[in-house]
């Protein structure tokens, strides 16, 4: 008899030791899922912000009005989207953009009818904004498409008068495509004049040291 109980007394003392080292191992690995799992759930919900704010802008609705913004920051309040940059924790930003033709220069007085050339029209054959609405923190991430000169940027608004998107470099979009109004193999493309709709959301990632430290998710749509 007591020899049985030294050899519980032996196992009961291993067992404890063994479920300790497995904590060491376990505890970390599902602090580092559970993680992974809430950040994963923020950027499919940035996703589905961008995705529903492109839809609505490439539809028309007006931004610039207080009465659409409230509404594009209850779509994103799920992922802290406010209209203080300095308390938000989400962005969306959102661009107009335009390839500059001929059709564009000549609007403008920038096109030589006679030789057929751009004369002055310093954006010909580029992509521009003409439109930039941000909102949330504005310090959160940029556009990957680049920022137009606030200069030129209406405060209210957000549109860039095509004078300045079409002379000004100041306009020119970081975004680079074949010309969508050209006619290739027989096939002709855009009417002159189309636009390209942007939107682009990000927030901030779920902080959970060694895991996650200052990170940020990020989405973007083209319409």
């Amino acid at each position: 008899m007591r020899g049985k109980t030294i050899r519980r007394k032996k196992s009961g003392g291993g067992s404890a030791i063994e479920f300790v080292l497995i904590c060491l191992v376990l505890i970390p690995l599902f602090l580092g899922t559970g993680a992974i799992g809430v950040n994963l759930v923020r950027t499919l919900q940035t996703v589905q912000l961008a995705r529903d704010a492109g839809h609505m802008y490439a539809r028309g609705i007006d931004f610039s009005q207080q009465a659409n913004q409230t509404v594009l920051y209850q779509l994103g309040s799920s992922l802290g989207l406010t209209g203080s940059s300095s308390s938000s924790t989400a962005v969306v930003i959102l661009s107009n953009l335009i390839y500059v033709d001929s059709g564009q220069c000549l609007a403008v007085g920038k096109w030589n009818t006679g030789s057929n050339t751009p004369n002055g029209c310093t954006n010909y054959q580029k992509w521009v904004f003409t439109q930039r609405l941000t909102f949330g923190s504005t310090s959160l991430r940029s556009s990957n498409l680049g920022s137009p000169s606030s200069s030129l940027v209406n405060a209210t608004t957000g549109q860039i008068s095509q004078q300045n998107y079409v002379t000004n470099a100041g306009a020119v979009a970081n975004f680079s495509a074949i010309n969508p109004y050209s006619t290739v193999g027989g096939v002709s493309g855009l009417p002159s004049g189309q636009t390209l709709y942007a939107a682009e959301a990000g927030a901030q990632a779920w902080v959970m040291p060694p895991y996650f430290y200052n990170q940020s998710t990020y989405s973007f749509d083209y319409f």
